[in-house]
């Protein structure tokens, strides 16, 4: 018997006690729900699926402001999301609204049948259902973990795959070493489905071509067909080049700060071009003029990924020099990238510090993150992320981070940990990272 509350909260509470683990990686009770769903997963529209471990959902971004751009309607499943669940399912660009989640939700649940199953399956089926019933050109499919195992690999033949960077993340579930988390993530290919290939590790770069090779999947890797460099300073200045085999195109930078995301924007341009390769009929075109790819740059939206906030409680009052940047990264791959802006930042405003608040889930070391960050000198500040079971107690983040030499200073809250800082720094960038939980609730407490 189902509860017949249908207000999406309470919908979405049920459906957390379905299953008694969060994560249980198979795809058995997939299968069943989408053949009770009458099959969604069969009538998407042409989809690019993409996996990996850092920059996904910012590639997703860039892929989506391309199709935008070209008029395209595009559909996108995100995961997690930051404030509100809607965030996840995106129809033809907007957030689904609560009366289409509640129906959705409200058709996996009958189509279940009480039966167990984790959260993030029975959503995933509800999202697939959604995105077959409204039109669109485009679906931008982002799995939530792995990949071979992930609940959004149940798609026979999408148009095109895309395996961002791979880092060593989620050992519980997909192992210790970046061959066997590589092996997760390229159980995403397909026979004959073209990929685009990020910058990889080589261990990482074996298992996918061995992989690839086996299914007769075409790669289109970084440094090979496609990449990206600081383009140079007389042609536009902090831009960037993208080279496609034989086209470079010289290209603004983009609205999302920080390098790492030339990279991320260099994937969805190669995966853009791939598609654009297909036969015609069979996929939507994006428009690769360098205006239209330029606008799309500009007009690209992630929030919680190097923002910088300039509105709201949490920026009020501090002193005139001080600003405050937002990012959701939480693993070692994540803290590289963030490592690599604050250099950038040092060498181009000494004067100015760089300080950090950092909160974290159990599922993560806080002595792995702050690892790609030695020798920086942070002050920092730790916090416990506000509503997350998991979330690792701010002391014992302190703790932890003392034993590994660094030193940090538990707080309340994140608000104290900004004032904190900022009382004997001034003049401070804080940084406040560590988890995507903590960057949501950051937007939403200061919204």
């Amino acid at each position: 018997m189902i509860a017949g509350d249908r207000r999406p909260d309470r919908q979405l509470q049920r459906l957390l006690g379905l299953h008694p683990k969060l994560i249980d990686l198979t795809l058995d009770r997939m299968w069943r729900i989408l053949a009770a769903l009458d099959h969604p997963e069969r009538r998407l529209p042409p989809t690019i699926h993409i996996a990996g471990t850092n920059g996904k959902g910012s590639t997703l971004a860039f892929l989506r402001a391309l199709g935008e751009i070209a008029g395209l309607r595009v559909h996108a499943y995100i995961s997690p999301h930051l404030i509100r669940f809607n965030e996840r399912i995106e129809l033809a660009g907007q957030a689904i609204d609560d009366d289409a989640l509640s129906e959705i939700l409200d058709r996996a649940e009958r189509a279940n049948d009480g039966a167990a199953i984790t959260f993030f399956e029975i959503t995933t089926a509800a999202a697939l259902t959604a995105f077959a019933d409204t039109p669109a050109d485009l679906l931008i499919l982002e799995t939530g973990l792995g990949g071979r195992l992930d609940s959004t690999n149940v798609l026979a033949r999408p148009m095109a795959h895309v395996i961002t960077p791979i880092s060593i993340d989620h050992q519980r579930f997909l192992g210790d070493d970046l061959a066997t988390i590589a092996d997760a993530k390229a159980g995403i290919l397909r026979p004959g489905v073209p990929a685009v290939i990020g910058p990889q590790p080589p261990a990482a770069a074996r298992v996918i071509a061995a992989e690839a090779a086996k299914l007769g999947a075409p790669l289109f890797r970084h440094g090979a067909e496609w990449a990206v460099a600081a383009a140079s300073s007389t042609v536009i200045r902090g831009g960037f080049q993208f080279t496609w085999r034989d086209q470079i195109y010289d290209l603004p930078a983009p609205a999302l700060a920080g390098g790492h995301q030339y990279l991320n924007a260099g994937a969805a341009l190669a995966a853009a071009h791939v598609v654009n390769a297909l036969p015609a009929g069979h996929r939507p075109r994006f428009d690769l003029r360098p205006a239209a790819v330029a606008e799309a740059l500009a007009t690209v939206r992630w929030p919680g990924r190097l923002q910088k906030l300039s509105h709201g409680p949490l920026t009020a009052g501090l002193p005139a020099g001080a600003e405050v940047w937002l990012d959701g990264g939480h693993n070692a791959g994540g803290a590289a990238v963030l490592a690599a802006q604050i250099q950038e930042w040092r060498a181009a405003t000494p004067e100015r510090p760089v300080v950090l608040v950092y909160g974290s889930l159990n599922s993560h070391r806080p002595e792995d993150f702050f690892a790609a960050l030695t020798g920086l000198n942070l002050a920092v500040r730790t916090v416990t992320i506000p509503g997350q079971e998991n979330a690792l107690e701010a002391a014992e983040i302190a703790a932890r981070l003392a034993a590994a030499g660094i030193a940090a200073a538990a707080t309340t809250d994140v608000s104290t940990a900004v004032r904190s800082l900022v009382d004997t720094h001034p003049r401070a960038r804080v940084l406040i990272c560590g988890s995507l939980y903590l960057a949501g609730h950051v937007l939403a407490e200061n919204s």
